[in-house]
Order: structure tokens, then C-alpha cells, then sequence
């Protein structure tokens, strides 16, 4: 467990370096370089990130369904939340079709 640990560290911190190095950071926008912004902004703590990346690595599969029941809920439970996830979708998608 500590091995796997070790590796998440040095993994988020590559991916942090990289972050710091690139001109055109919209190219470079995952999930984990999200996690690393919300950290930088206060939001997570260090080890949330890593508990994250480390959750995506080896468990994502078994926990999807479960996640994304959540996600809907937590949705539904705060409407103004998802009124800007609509602005956003409408603003990037236009009129196409989803």
C-alpha cells in the first residue's frame, strides 16, 4: 500500500510539472489536472488528490456506476449547479446534438 502511495505521489507530480511547463494548458485538462487546480485553489488537500488519482487507477471500473449514481443525485440536489452545467454544455455544444 505504501508502494502504491509512492507511486501516486510521484505520478500527481510529474503531472503537476508537466502543467507548470505547458503554453497551451486547454490542451492538458483532465480529471487529475483538475484535482491539481483545485488543490493549488485551496479545495482539496494533498491527500484527496491522491486519493483520487489513486481511485481512478485501480478502481474506476467497479466504482463508475456507483459514481455517477451520486453525481445525479448530488445534480438533482442542487439545481443551480446544474443550471451552469447546462450554460456550459449549451456554450461549448451549440446547436449540435449531444
Amino acid at each position: 500500500s505504501k508502494d502504491l502511495k509512492g507511486a501516486m505521489e510521484i505520478l500527481i507530480e510529474q503531472k503537476r510539472q508537466k502543467l507548470s511547463t505547458v503554453e497551451k494548458l486547454d490542451e492538458h485538462m483532465d480529471f487529475a489536472s483538475q484535482l491539481i487546480f483545485a488543490q493549488n485553489r485551496g479545495d482539496l488537500t494533498a491527500e484527496n488528490v491522491n486519493q483520487c488519482v489513486l481511485e481512478m487507477m485501480i478502481a474506476a471500473p467497479d466504482t463508475l456506476s456507483v459514481t455517477l449514481f451520486f453525481m445525479l443525485i448530488l445534480i438533482a440536489e442542487h439545481p443551480t449547479v446544474e443550471e451552469e452545467m447546462m450554460r456550459e454544455i449549451e456554450t461549448v455544444m451549440g446547436k449540435q446534438e449531444l
